[in-house]
């Protein structure tokens, strides 16, 4: 179902989607194909919103930095010094994380209106992201398709066509909370990852695939996350052609449990301990799962390829699965 959110002030109008089944209520915005909101019941059958949000566009359009719940891209996460190469030609994006680029630039992918269809179970958004935007190369046509399952499984199909060798990395960059209010810091998160990619003073990977094992990041048995993350993990089953089960993150007091599958290699982990006044939510109010490919690929050859060329078709797939376990 779909209904006029609101409107910008060049007049564009920005529409909401609701898909509802199996007791799960999700809304999907085309502003930057924002999930607004995930309405779970409990364990007692009491439904709350369990993502981080605002109520209306204003909100959004107010504090675009912690994008709330966004389809972020073309590059979800950092590149280093907003360049790389390809094809023996040096790539200049646009810095919006000191001399890094960020979620894509300035204007990526969060802060754009998505053309909107109806497909079974769900909305397909689509764009054209024009050759030289932010200073990508290629004209890539892109989409990213919300669906719920039989089960209420939300599933996110991302796929993307380009006319000139370029990269690519989308996420949702939803903050859960499975209590549906207050701190995030008591759920509990099992990883499967035995490695991560450390990161220097800006975040920016130093190449290496550090063991988890001994380490404060070492989800590998559930255990609460508390706060100070904002780290890329391996994921032990790499690149798969369809999702795989990586993660569990539950809340024991509300027995609310969600599941994340994807057919990416690594995923980022956030606390979201920067969350500041100005906002309706404190720090660690939320945490943030990104599925994606490793920051800064497109510099680093040995990490897992972000490259897609004329001809070939970008795929990507996360499914989260919504549950509740007993005490």
């Amino acid at each position: 179902m779909s209904e006029l959110f609101s409107t910008l002030s060049d007049g564009t109008a920005v529409h909401r989607w609701t898909l509802e089944r199996s007791g799960v209520r999700v809304r999907v915005l085309t502003y930057g194909g924002i999930v607004q909101s995930a309405e779970i019941p409990d364990r007692d059958g009491r439904t709350a919103n369990v993502v981080l949000g605002f109520p209306d566009l204003a909100g959004y359009l107010a504090h675009p930095q912690p994008y709330f719940g966004a389809l972020v891209g073309r590059y979800a996460n950092r590149i280093a010094g907003a360049r790389f190469p390809l094809d023996g030609f040096t790539y200049h994006l646009t810095p919006n994380d000191g001399p890094n680029s960020l979620h894509g630039g300035e204007f990526g992918f969060d802060k754009r209106v998505w053309d909107a269809e109806p497909v079974d179970g769900g909305v397909r958004l689509s764009r054209v992201s024009p050759h030289g935007e932010e200073g990508f190369p290629g004209r890539l046509e892109v989409s990213a398709t919300y669906t719920l399952d039989a089960d209420g499984s939300l599933r996110i199909a991302y796929e993307a066509r380009t006319d000139a060798p370029t990269v690519v990395n989308l996420t949702s960059h939803t903050y859960w909370n499975l209590s549906g209010a207050g701190s995030a810091g008591g759920h509990e998160l099992r990883l499967a990852a035995g490695r991560l990619t450390p990161v220097d003073a800006d975040l920016i990977p130093t190449g290496e695939l550090a063991p988890v094992e001994g380490t404060r990041f070492d989800f590998r048995q559930s255990r609460k996350v508390g706060a100070g993350y904002d780290h890329n993990f391996v994921l032990d089953k790499g690149v798969t052609d369809t999702p795989v089960e990586v993660a569990e993150l539950h809340d024991p007091d509300s027995g609310r449990l969600l599941t994340v599958s994807t057919t990416e290699p690594g995923l980022q982990l956030y606390t979201a301990d920067h969350l500041d006044d100005s906002l309706p939510y404190a720090p660690g109010d939320g945490i943030a799962l990104e599925t994606q490919h490793f920051p800064d690929s497109p510099n680093r050859p040995d990490f897992p390829s972000t490259e897609l060329r004329p001809g070939g078709v970008y795929r990507s797939e996360t499914v989260l699965g919504f549950s509740v376990r007993e005490r």
